[in-house]
C-alpha cells in the first residue's frame, strides 16, 4: 500500500476506534469544553497529521459534548416560624452519653428490692428497707463522681426526712398515720432528688417524674452500648430460671418426699400477686432511673422563670391589707375577752355553753387562718419595697396582719380543744387541730421573712414544717393518745364511745388495758379481728406484735358482738 493510501486510511481508522471520552467530566480540558477556544496546533507538527484535524465535524461535536446535566430541584421557600426549641434546650440538656454499667444495674436491684420487699398495706418493716437502699444509693451516686453538685445540708435534711417518715409504718399500726408518711417520704426523697435544681416548689415535686421519662433513651443507649458481661448475665439468670422451671416440676412429680420439700420452700404464686410484683419492678426501675437522671445530670443553673419586678405600688396593695388587718384587730379584741371570760360570760353574751361556743366557729376561723396565709405570702412577694416608706408600709402591715392572725389561730386551737373535750378526741378532730398548728408555724416563717424583707422561698420550710409535724403524730403515737384521752373523759364523766375505740388500730390497745373487763374486752376483740393474720416479714410491725402479745395475755371475750 502507497503512502497515500495509508495517509487516507487513516481518517477511517480513526474513526472506526475513537478514544475513550475522559470520565473526570467534573474539570474537562479545553478542548473538550464546549464554546471553549482550541489552541492552533503546532508548527512543527502538520495539522493534517493530527487526528482530530481530520474527524468529521459531527464527530467532534459528539465527543466534546458533556452528558446533560440532572435536573435541580427548586429550592423551598423559608418558613416564617422560627425552628422548633428543644423542650429543655440548654438549661437541662441532660447525660451526654450513655448510662454506666454498675448504675444500670443498680437500676435493675431497686426494681427487685422494691418489687420483692414493699408490703400489702402501709404498714411493715418492708418499707423501711426499700427506703435505706434507695438511700444508699442515692448516697453512692450523689458523694460519688459523677454529680455535678456536691451534698448541702438541705440535701442530708431531705434524705434523713425521707427515711424516717417511710420507718414510721414499722412501729406505728395506724394505717392512715403510715399512708400520710409514705406520701410525705416520697415528697421528701423527690424534693432531696431535685435538691435546687428548680426554683418551684412544684417543679421541684414533679422534676422525678419528667426525669424519668427522660431516662428511658439514656438507659437504652446503655443497654445497647453496655458492656457485655451485663448481658451474659442476665443471660446467665434466664437459663437458671429456665433449668429450674423444667426439671423441679418434673422431679417433684417423681417423688412425693421431694415434692413436699418444694412445697414448703416455694411461695405460692398467684396471677395477682405476679402481676403486683411485675408493677412494682417496672415502677421501681422507672423511679430509679429518674433519681439517677437527676443526680447525675442536673440543670447546670437552677430551673425555672426568672422572678418578675413587682409593679405594684404603694396604695395598690396597702389599702386592702389594711382593711383587712383592722377587721382582724378589731376580732381579736372581741376574742381576748371570750378568752379570759368565764363560762357565764359566754352563756349570757351567746346563749351558747363553752362546748357549744368552740364548736360554732372553729371551721370559719380555719378557713381565716388559710386565707390570711396566703395574703401573707403574696404580700411578703409582689409587695413592693424600693423606697423607704414603702419598707416601713410593708414591714408593718405585714407584721400585723402575722401577729393578729397567730391570734386567731391561738383561738382556732383553744377552741378546738375544748371542742374535744367536751365532745370526745377523735383521729380527725386531731388531725385539724394538727393542721391548725402548721399554720400558725407557717405564720411565724412568713413573719421572718416579711421583717427580714426577704420575698419567697416560704414553700419548702412550710413544707419541712408539715413533714415534722407527721412525725410528731408518729412520736405521739396517735391513736394512743386518742384512746387515752377518752379513757379519762370517762373516768371524769362515765361516757365512752366503745364502737369508735373499737376501729382503732393496735397502736390503742396499751392506753385501754387500764379499763375495767366488762368494758374493755369487747374493745379489744374488734381490735383483735384485725390481727388475726399474722404478718410476713414484709409487713412486720412493732406495734401489732406488742398488741398480739398484750391480747395473748388478757384473752378478753365478748358476748355481744357489734
Amino acid at each position: 500500500m502507497s503512502a497515500e493510501d495509508r495517509q487516507g486510511a487513516s481518517p477511517e481508522k480513526t474513526l472506526a476506534t475513537p478514544p475513550a471520552v475522559p470520565t473526570d467530566a467534573a474539570a474537562p480540558s479545553a478542548a473538550e469544553t464546549p464554546g471553549a477556544d482550541v489552541p492552533a496546533p503546532s508548527p512543527a507538527v502538520p495539522a493534517a497529521a493530527t487526528p482530530q484535524a481530520t474527524m468529521p465535524s459531527a464527530i467532534a461535536t459528539a465527543k466534546v459534548e458533556a452528558p446533560p446535566a440532572a435536573a435541580t430541584p427548586p429550592a423551598a421557600a423559608p418558613s416564617p416560624y422560627p425552628p422548633p426549641k428543644p423542650l429543655f434546650g440548654e438549661r437541662w440538656p441532660g447525660p451526654a452519653g450513655p448510662i454506666a454499667g454498675d448504675l444500670l444495674a443498680c437500676i435493675v436491684a431497686f426494681g427487685v428490692v422494691l418489687a420483692t420487699a414493699a408490703p400489702e398495706g402501709p404498714t411493715g418493716v418492708g418499707w423501711l428497707f426499700t427506703a435505706s437502699v434507695a438511700t444508699a444509693m442515692t448516697i453512692m451516686v450523689a458523694w460519688g463522681r459523677r454529680s455535678r453538685h456536691p451534698l448541702t445540708p438541705a440535701d442530708v435534711g431531705w434524705t434523713l426526712l425521707a427515711v424516717a417518715l417511710a420507718a414510721v409504718g414499722t412501729v406505728r399500726a395506724a394505717d392512715w398515720l403510715a399512708a400520710l408518711c409514705l406520701m410525705a417520704a416520697a415528697a421528701a426523697a423527690a424534693l432531696a432528688v431535685a435538691r435546687r435544681s428548680f426554683r418551684s416548689l412544684t417543679m421541684s415535686l414533679l422534676a422525678p417524674v419528667i426525669a424519668a421519662m427522660r431516662a428511658l433513651p439514656w438507659v437504652a443507649r446503655g443497654m445497647r452500648t453496655g458492656p457485655r458481661r451485663f448481658v451474659r448475665a442476665g443471660a446467665a439468670v434466664l437459663s437458671a430460671g429456665l433449668v429450674l422451671l423444667v426439671f423441679v416440676p418434673l422431679l417433684a412429680s417423681a417423688d412425693a418426699a421431694f415434692s413436699r420439700v418444694v412445697e414448703a420452700v416455694t411461695p405460692e404464686i398467684a396471677v395477682d400477686s405476679v402481676v403486683r410484683w411485675i408493677f412494682l419492678f417496672a415502677f421501681g426501675t422507672a423511679a430509679a432511673a429518674g433519681a439517677f437522671f437527676l443526680l447525675v445530670a442536673p440543670p447546670p443553673e437552677p430551673y425555672g422563670a426568672d422572678p418578675r419586678p413587682t409593679r405594684l405600688r404603694l396604695l395598690d396593695w396597702a389599702l386592702p391589707t389594711g382593711v383587712l388587718v383592722a377587721v382582724l384587730a378589731l376580732f381579736v379584741g372581741v376574742q381576748f375577752v371570750v378568752l379570759f371570760g368565764s363560762d357565764d360570760y359566754v352563756l349570757r353574751t351567746t346563749g351558747l355553753t363553752y362546748a357549744e361556743y368552740a364548736r360554732s366557729g372553729f371551721w370559719q376561723l380555719l378557713a381565716v387562718t388559710a386565707l390570711a396565709l396566703g395574703v401573707l405570702a403574696l404580700g411578703s412577694r409582689w409587695a413592693p419595697a424600693r423606697t423607704p416608706a414603702e419598707r416601713i408600709a410593708k414591714r408593718g402591715l405585714l407584721a400585723a396582719l402575722a401577729l393578729l392572725t397567730l391570734v386567731v389561730v391561738a383561738s382556732a386551737i383553744n377552741r378546738m380543744w375544748l371542742y374535744q373535750q367536751a365532745y370526745g378526741f377523735t383521729v380527725l378532730r386531731l388531725l385539724v387541730l394538727t393542721c391548725e398548728l402548721w399554720l400558725g408555724a407557717g405564720f411565724l416563717l412568713a413573719l421572718v421573712a416579711v421583717l427580714r424583707l426577704r420575698p419567697g422561698g416560704l414553700s419548702r420550710p412550710m413544707v419541712a414544717v408539715g413533714m415534722l409535724a407527721l412525725l410528731g403524730l408518729a412520736v405521739l403515737d396517735a391513736e394512743r393518745f386518742i384512746a387515752a384521752h377518752n379513757v379519762a373523759r370517762w373516768s371524769e364523766t362515765g361516757k365512752l364511745d366503745t364502737s369508735y375505740l373499737g376501729h382503732l388500730s393496735a397502736d390503742a390497745v396499751p392506753a385501754l388495758v387500764d379499763l375495767p373487763p366488762a368494758v374493755r374486752d369487747c374493745i379489744l376483740v374488734d381490735i383483735g379481728d384485725g390481727l388475726a393474720t399474722p404478718d410476713d416479714w414484709r409487713s412486720t410491725n412493732v406495734a401489732r406484735e406488742a398488741a398480739r402479745a398484750e391480747l395473748d395475755r388478757l384473752r378478753p371475750t365478748c358476748a355481744v358482738r357489734r
